[in-house]
Parts: C-alpha cells; structure tokens; sequence
C-alpha cells in the first residue's frame, strides 16, 4: 500500500457520502432538485404566462385556426464553472509515509482525516456555489458572480411588475405605520392574476421577519379580543400567517463565506421578502466537467468520481515532487422555470 491507496476520488467519494448523509440540505435544494445534463448549455422553456387560455370557436367544415405560443420563450445559456484543488504537504506525506511503514492504523486514520475533509470542503464548496445561486435568484431575479478575474451575469428575464420596492411609511421597518398584511395579500393576487397560481410560500431573514414581529397592524389583529398588548413569538406569527394568508413563511438563516478566511455572508439578503408557488421552481443542473469528460471517454490517466449528482473529485499522480494532487470540479446553474409565478418585494 502506498499514499495513492489512500488517497483517491473512490475513498474520498466514501467518506464524502458519510458527511453528506448527516447535512441537512440547503433552501434550495428543496426549491430546485439537482439534475444531470450532459456538456455546457442549459437551455429551458419559459412560460410568461401561467394562464390557460380559452379555444377559440369554430364553425364545422372549415380548418382549425392556429393557436400561437403565448408568452413563451427559450432561455440559453452556458453553465458557470467551478474548480479548485488541494495538495498534500511535504510534512503530511511524510508522516504518511511513515505510518506506513509503520504499519500504525490509528496514526495513518489521525493523518489521512484531514486530508479527506479539505477534499469534502471543496465538494461543499460546490455546494455553496449552487445555493448562493439560487438564492440571488429568488432575492433579486438574476444571478451575478465575480472571484478569481472571472464574472459570470445571468439575466433570467425575470418579469418587472413582479418586483416591488416599497418606499417611505409603507417600508416594514416602518412598524406603525406599515400594513404588510395587505401588501402581501396584494402580491398574492398580483401573482394569481397573472398566472393562475396563488403563492403559499415565502422567504425572509430574521431582520425581515423582526418586522413583522413587532408590527403594530398585526399585534393589533392578534390581540384583537384581549385588548392588550402581548409579547410575540415565532410559532405565534407564523400560524397567524397560515390562518389569515393560507402562507408558511421560512425564516433563511443559513449563512456562508466567500474565502477560508473572509467574513460570513447570508444566502439571503436581509429586507427581501420573496413570494413563491407550491411545488419546485426549477433544477440546479449540473454540466459535464472537463475532468468527467475524460473519464467517460477515457482520455486520462487521472482518477475521477462522481459525486453529488455532477460533482467531479479528480486526483492524480506528480512525479516530483512525488505527491497526489486532488481537484474538485462543476458546472452548475439553476433553470427557473416558475419565475413568472414569483414575486420579490423589497420591503425597507
């Protein structure tokens, strides 16, 4: 047995599937199932209207008119790419060395650990990538990522009247004088109005939400029969909502950063509260990696597997220094094909 035994993509997809079953999912892959696709394009239909539409009468005898599309577009575009690698040190490979030669299980299990959970870092890595993804589209309508010299901007043609940016007593933070109640019945019917579907979701952070916790209008509804004032709570609001709007709301927490040492960052931005459909708004796809390419083809003496539906985990050989190299890769982007039954509301 030697380092590369160890080391590579068939033990790290292993300990990964291990860490994995124990992660509870992200928002959004609840929101956009992962799905496979084969190369770089993603392409999808998008409906700007969810409406059915009446047939038109007709008399007997004559041909049938011909019905045209709707408001019906094809988006393309090509998938961001994503890929980092990780080495082993020269100190590591020498105590692996050495628990080797030792024979020293538990040494060896203290060693190779590490190592296997940079390569799984890389993998979560992706992960955030794909959530920080969906999370702009849900909170903004398109998707924008700048690191490393390389800019990808996505412009999902997300419907204009479907963004609504409130201003002066009406902003939530305005807790005395803003009625969020009515507004966001108001947006239900935008939505319904425009596509047929009434949404019966949302999504906020917990600044946004401490709003609506200490929203007058709403203590004043809840309280109604007591005449007075009572101390809010979460599961209070939140089955308010559900009776009133027939709305479950998820407050979005989940929090990430864009370097091993940078500060942490919402998936969410605070002061968006973005109204969603019942039922899936889209894939993530993931794309065919260079490094998957030439394990399906066979052009490469590299070791790749995959992991996470279009994760690539490649590890290979260097010669001097005598060392394994270990590549995580994807490419990745949500579809959106539920946008136009989506409304995102700046709210302060």
């Amino acid at each position: 047995m030697d380092i590369f035994d160890l080391v590579n993509p068939r033990e790290i997809a292993i300990y990964w599937q291990g860490v994995a079953s124990n992660t509870i999912p992200y928002l959004g892959e609840v929101l956009f199932p992962s799905q496979k696709k084969v190369g770089l394009t993603l392409s999808w239909i998008k409906g700007s209207q969810g409406l059915p539409v009446a047939l038109m009468p007709a008399e007997f005898d004559t041909e049938a008119p011909i019905r045209e599309r709707i408001g019906v577009s094809r988006i393309e575009t090509e998938m961001a790419f994503f890929r980092e690698r990780m080495v082993i040190k020269e100190k590591e490979r020498q105590e692996l060395l050495n628990a080797l030669a030792a024979q020293n299980a538990t040494q060896l299990q203290a060693i190779v650990k590490p190592i296997y959970d940079d390569a799984t870092n890389l993998v979560k890595g992706v992960d955030v990538d794909a959530e920080r993804m969906r999370m702009q589209l849900l909170s903004t309508g398109k998707i924008g990522i700048e690191a490393n010299r390389i800019k990808y901007n996505y412009n999902y043609n997300f419907k204009g009247s479907h963004k609504i940016t409130l201003s002066g007593t009406a902003k939530w933070s305005d807790t005395v004088n803003s009625n969020p109640v009515q507004d966001i019945m108001d947006w239900q019917q935008l939505a319904e109005d425009d596509t047929g579907n009434k949404p019966t979701r949302a999504i906020c952070t917990r600044k946004t939400w401490g709003y609506l916790l200490q929203n007058e209008k709403i203590k004043k509804d809840l309280n109604v029969e007591k005449g007075q004032n009572i101390i809010m709570t979460d599961n209070m609001l939140q089955q308010y909502f559900i009776n009133k709007l027939g709305l479950t709301i998820t407050v979005y927490t989940k929090k990430y950063a864009l370097t091993v040492a940078g500060a942490s960052q919402q998936f969410f931005p605070d002061n968006v509260f973005t109204l969603l459909p019942d039922g899936k708004l889209g894939e993530t796809y993931y794309g065919t990696t260079p490094e998957e390419a030439d394990l399906m083809t066979g052009a490469s003496q590299a070791q790749v597997q995959i992991v996470n539906t279009g994760v690539a985990v490649t590890s290979y050989k260097k010669v001097h220094p005598v060392n394994v190299e270990t590549i995580v890769s994807a490419i990745c982007l949500p579809s959106f094909e539920m946008a136009d039954s989506v409304i995102i509301a700046n709210v302060a």
